[in-house]
């Protein structure tokens, strides 16, 4: 098997990174407020919910109008969207080299920014949307001009999503939506809200269910408050509606079949979430490493010591294990339908989201009481990776899609 990766990326990844040092750093440091200890306090409205002050946002709006202006923002995109047509592989090594980096304006995952833009949303829209659609709407979701939350999660229902209490009844030309969402991310700031909504079958069957493009101005769609996570700021709003009426070409894909296209959105973060979550993993790990190198205790390096070492050792086999089964794991998504597939994908992301966890884990404790405090990285890739474990399906849902797959549950 040929290790290496695709001859291109080396040359791109330097590019890259005097995009950054020219046009995004000098950026960062006029407003390093975002990013050095007052970052939290800086980034949130504290007296509005909790969600991300404007002037936070607005600065990441900058920032991507400079990575589009260059060339970076769309490029995991097909090049009829003005895209470079980036590859799933080229994807997870962008994704794990920018976050490797570290915390900083030209990616922050706190708010899935990049100066490389993912665009899930996008990808739904080119697979399900249609003719319409698409012209309303595929340059309106990279530019900004509009966006799109997300609405699967419910008050009694995550990873059974299939039990969705939400419902959707046919009212003429319209649809009428009644229920409730729970950790509806992004609909501060959203246009619309895709909301996944059983429309036929009972409770717990796949079919029936319909994904729908609800404005956020609709009448009935409230948002009595907002949950304060253990990563601040929040966008992780409590949704209600009632009696929400919308056209029928407010469907995207097709009816009863929307979780085909939730599947979607869920394969392409997967990938590129994993990815990320081993360059944090590795920005921690080396952290670790040079902190124990520097600090003198009992008149040595703190790197001499055993307890030191091997901890460091076990992360550092585990993201390089990590990293081949990222690798292999996009590289086959390229290859094949994103289903086929399905259970590397998950392999993938819950590893590498664990890993990230345990190595700031580590770094936090090798480092002491600094490495605690907000001075350091540590704490925010602790608190802002912690929550992959349960999003985009629990780490639980993704093991159990790999049993599935491994003792062919629900095949004859």
């Amino acid at each position: 098997m040929d290790f290496s990766l695709p001859e291109h990326l080396p040359g791109l990844l330097a590019e890259m990174d005097e995009f950054i040092e020219t046009e995004i750093k000098p950026l960062e440091r006029e407003n390093i407020q975002y990013f050095d200890h007052r970052r939290e306090n800086a980034r949130t409205d504290w007296d509005n919910g909790g969600i991300p002050r404007r002037e936070w946002e607005d600065l990441l709006g900058e920032m991507r109008r400079r990575a589009d202006r260059a060339g970076w923002l769309r490029y995991g995109l097909p090049s009829q969207f003005g895209g470079r047509d980036g590859t799933n592989i080229d994807m997870a090594v962008i994704r794990e080299h920018l976050a490797h980096k570290g915390l900083g304006l030209h990616n922050d995952l706190q708010d899935e920014s990049s100066i490389v833009g993912n665009f899930p949303q996008v990808i739904m829209m080119d697979r399900f949307g249609t003719d319409v659609q698409k012209k309303e709407w595929t340059e309106a979701l990279i530019t900004g001009e509009r966006s799109m939350a997300f609405g699967l999660t419910e008050p009694k229902h995550g990873s059974d999503a299939t039990w969705l209490e939400t419902t959707a009844v046919r009212d003429g030309d319209d649809w009428v939506i009644n229920g409730a969402k729970r950790f509806n991310t992004g609909v501060h700031r959203a246009t619309h809200d895709l909301v996944f909504a059983r429309t036929s079958g009972e409770p717990g069957q796949a079919r029936g269910i319909t994904a729908f493009l609800v404005p956020c101005d609709s009448p009935g769609f409230t948002i009595p408050y907002y949950w304060w996570t253990f990563n601040m700021p929040t966008d992780h709003a409590e949704v209600e509606l009632k009696d929400v009426r919308v056209p029928d070409n407010a469907i995207l894909g097709e009816v009863d079949r929307g979780l085909e296209v939730g599947q979607t959105f869920l394969h392409e973060n997967r990938i590129r979430q994993a990815a990320s979550s081993l360059g944090a993993a590795q920005y921690c790990i080396d952290r670790a490493v040079a902190y124990a190198g520097e600090r003198q205790v009992f008149g040595k390096p703190l790197a001499v010591n055993q307890a030191v070492q091997w901890p460091l050792v076990e992360l550092q086999t585990e993201a390089q294990m990590v990293r081949l089964l990222v690798y292999y794991a996009a590289t086959q998504l390229d290859r094949n339908h994103h289903m086929a597939v399905s259970d590397k994908v998950s392999m993938a992301n819950y590893r590498a989201n664990r890993l990230v966890c345990d190595a700031a884990d580590r770094a936090m404790q090798v480092l002491g009481g600094i490495g605690y405090s907000r001075h350091e990285q540590l704490e925010h890739i602790y608190r802002h990776h912690r929550r992959y474990r349960i999003t985009e399906g629990a780490e639980e849902i993704q093991i159990r899609r790999v049993a599935q797959r491994l003792f062919k549950f629900g095949k004859k």
